[in-house]
């Protein structure tokens, strides 16, 4: 496009960039710290970034009670899946390309633990039985082996003034409903879709 100057190399990038401060690359860790645990047990939200052997991307949210991560060892957690949509985009990439990426949030903080690593998909374990929320067991697991765990920093939160109440807008936008009816095909009418979306939508979180 005209006018656009676009980077190609790593050199490139690195002119611009400059080179990260000593501790951004020494924050870097293979195992468990504490902290870290404790960061797991406190966290009820996570982003899961996926990658298919031809490089197409997918990032699924995954969430459920604090403590819903279950560290299995220093170096291994699992992740249980919920009831959901059934596309399984995350779980196809992860058959082909085993590599993942976590972004674990606590509401109100700042920073976020990012845990990068290879992922299996497990169907049955004995700790399935340690992931039961409202008397639903999870069909499905994901166990991710640990290569690379640190904390990010808070800059884009605090740019985005994200846990600012005042900031929010949740109107600025239709219902979900009607989001849905503008930009994909539906069978079912708007007062169809407000309802099934309505109060009774909680009731169906877990199967």
């Amino acid at each position: 496009m005209d006018g656009w100057l676009e980077i190609t190399s790593e050199a490139e990038l690195r002119e611009l960039l400059g080179e990260p401060m000593p501790r951004a690359v020494t924050k870097e860790r293979q195992a468990l710290h504490e902290t870290d645990r404790e960061w797991l047990a406190a966290s009820p939200f996570c982003l899961i970034a996926t990658s298919a052997a031809e490089g197409s991307c997918d990032v699924s949210p995954k969430g459920d009670p604090p403590g819903f991560t279950k560290v299995l060892s220093d170096t291994a957690i699992a992740i249980p899946d919920r009831y959901g949509n059934r596309r399984a985009d995350g779980f196809l990439n992860l058959l082909a390309n085993p590599h993942v990426g976590l972004l674990f949030l606590i509401p109100g903080r700042k920073e976020t633990l990012r845990i990068n690593g290879r992922a299996r998909i497990i169907r049955d374990a004995p700790f399935f039985d340690d992931m039961i929320v409202k008397g639903h067991r999870p069909s499905l697991a994901l166990v991710v082996d640990i290569e690379q765990i640190f904390f990010h920093c808070m800059k884009s939160f605090m740019r985005a003034r994200v846990w600012e109440p005042e900031t929010w807008d949740p109107g600025c936008l239709p219902s979900h409903a009607r989001l849905m009816r503008s930009v994909q095909p539906v069978k079912e009418s708007l007062a169809e879709l407000e309802h099934y979306y309505g109060p009774a939508y909680s009731r169906g979180l877990y199967g």
